[in-house]
């Protein structure tokens, strides 16, 4: 999905499924400070707060398994894309 060329529509969209999804405030790693989650997709990157790898739901989470991603703890490592290039 990261590869692939998008419209600012589409970028969007695709944005908003991901939080739609996301499971980051369930996880044992989030911190609340007004982020929404959806750190896996690349346009929100990174956590501002969470600093603390404490456990990680990103493997059991919707958007991970509908995007077909396969790193984790996008909350503090980055988006697939990041992580990948690593």
């Amino acid at each position: 999905m990261e590869g692939t060329q998008m419209s600012p529509e589409e970028m969007e969209q695709r944005r908003n499924m991901v939080l739609q999804m996301c499971v980051c405030p369930s996880c044992p790693s989030w911190v609340e400070c007004g982020e929404k989650g959806g750190y896996c997709f690349p346009t929100i990157g990174k956590s501002g707060c969470i600093t603390e790898e404490k456990g990680c739901t990103c493997p059991g989470c919707p958007a991970t398994a509908k995007m077909g991603l396969k790193h984790t703890y996008f909350c503090t490592k980055g988006s697939e894309m990041e992580q990948s290039s690593a």
